[in-house]
């Protein structure tokens, strides 16, 4: 698979230098996309790209051999670079595109739950591609030079880098493809984002053979993480617990609710706080988990597939605004993507309710008398770590979906009759784990 990397370079003095260049380009992204729906149906008719990108330069740009274009690009961008003019085609075809496609969904909805018409497309803060040689030269190990829009033309500058950064991209990305860069601004600072591209293989070893790291994502045990075999054996259970995080991520937000009882209701700095610790766990969350994969040399890493729609009630409904699953797993899944490990996702359905000895619903809370959600109570009685049975409900589900789909049709329909909780997904516990195991070895003798 490929893989695609970005660091940031910070650009060294210029400040406001380089404003006049991206609202340049914005323009001319807007110019285009007009152009795009105003001429969408000759332009959709085109097989590829490449043809949809010569199509639109031969509509705007003049040449010896096209001196009267149908819309006139280069009266209004006078001089713009070729390739800053192809890298503004392509941004606005990709935005026309989409609105399109986003449309079509739209009149193909019930009237009743399709919302919105889709708006028209629009430049919005896109930054321009910076490509080698003709608008990016590397002149020295800490220097470039850049060309833009200064002085009333396009002309070359020479800019300095973070002598930091250009060492880390020389030791760390050396082996990688370096792609062209993008002017970027944050804040009152300039960046150049470098992309690398590097292909990886991932493992490819046979679902009995490989070892699993099941994790279970919560918000007071930051991570409660299970490694496991196909056969069910437990090799190892970590969890990650981040107290003083935690407390620290309490402490900001009662900060900024104090504030808002006397009527201070933006609060920027407050709130940069409490996003800069949220981005702290969910690093460290990333990194514990990285490291017991790594420890065990695990062959792919199972998260629950949680998606938060709709409105979220409840007293714990700010925790859970903050609560950065999606941010964790994204990181997860880059780091072990060029370790080559794999990355799945099972159903989340039922996993912290479900005991993982199949006797059903658990106790939790108040129901069963704890002041905490951490512990549960199942129905034999038995009191257990909740998150701990949920890590192994997820890994369980994972290699009874990979053992089934391994089989054939006769087969599968067998098994399914004997242990019926495989049928199900959304069912399946540890104990199903146990009992498909138990009907492959009979079959196997």
């Amino acid at each position: 698979m490929d893989l695609f990397t970005t660091y940031s370079v910070k650009i060294k003095k210029y400040n406001q230098i380089f404003t006049k260049t991206v609202s340049i380009y914005r323009d001319a992204v807007d110019f285009f996309i007009d152009v795009c729906l105003n001429e969408w149906t000759n332009i959709n008719a085109l097989s590829n790209n490449h043809k949809r990108l010569r199509f639109m330069e031969i509509l705007c740009h003049r040449t010896k051999n096209n001196p009267n274009p149908v819309y006139d690009f280069d009266a209004k961008f006078y001089k713009m670079p070729c390739y800053m003019r192809r890298a503004a085609i392509v941004e606005a075809l990709g935005k026309v595109s989409s609105y399109k496609s986003n449309l079509d969904n739209w009149y193909n909805t019930d009237a009743k739950t399709r919302g919105r018409e889709p708006s028209s497309p629009k430049a919005g803060y896109v930054y321009p591609a910076m490509y080698r040689t003709v608008m990016y030269k590397l002149s020295g190990d800490y220097k470039a030079q850049l060309k833009i829009y200064i002085r009333n033309t396009w002309d070359w500058i020479t800019v300095e880098f973070k002598k930091s950064d250009m060492d880390y991209i020389n030791r760390h990305c050396g082996e990688r493809k370096k792609c062209a860069p993008t002017l970027q601004k944050r804040g009152k600072e300039w960046f150049l984002e470098f992309p690398f591209e590097e292909t990886i293989s991932l493992n490819d070893v046979e679902i009995t053979g490989q070892t699993i790291v099941a994790v279970d994502l919560g918000i007071n045990t930051a991570a409660t993480i299970s490694v496991m075999h196909s056969d069910g054996t437990i090799l190892g259970r970590h969890f990650c617990k981040l107290p003083k995080e935690q407390d620290s991520l309490k402490h900001s937000i009662n900060r900024i609710k104090k504030a808002q009882q006397h009527g201070n209701y933006k609060t920027p700095r407050l709130w940069g706080k409490v996003k800069g610790i949220n981005h702290d766990i969910a690093t460290k969350t990333a990194n514990f988990i990285m490291d017991i994969s790594v420890r065990y040399q695990a062959n792919t890493i199972v998260f629950e597939h949680l998606e938060r729609k709709g409105k979220i009630r409840g007293s714990k409904k700010q925790r859970l605004h903050l609560w950065k699953i999606q941010k964790v797993q994204s990181i997860v899944a880059n780091k072990a993507h060029r370790l080559g490990m794999r990355i799945s996702r099972v159903s989340a359905w039922g996993t912290s309710r479900l005991a993982y000895d199949g006797s059903g619903p658990v106790l939790r809370g108040k129901s069963g008398g704890f002041k905490t959600y951490e512990l549960c109570q199942f129905q034999t009685g038995k009191i257990y770590n909740c998150d701990l049975s949920a890590s192994y409900n997820i890994g369980a589900r994972y290699f009874v979906r990979e053992l089934i789909k391994s089989l054939d049709a006769r087969t599968r329909l067998g098994i399914e009759a004997k242990v019926p909780q495989s049928a199900k997904r959304s069912t399946c516990t540890f104990s199903t784990l146990i009992s498909l195991n138990a009907e492959l070895i009979s079959l196997a003798t």
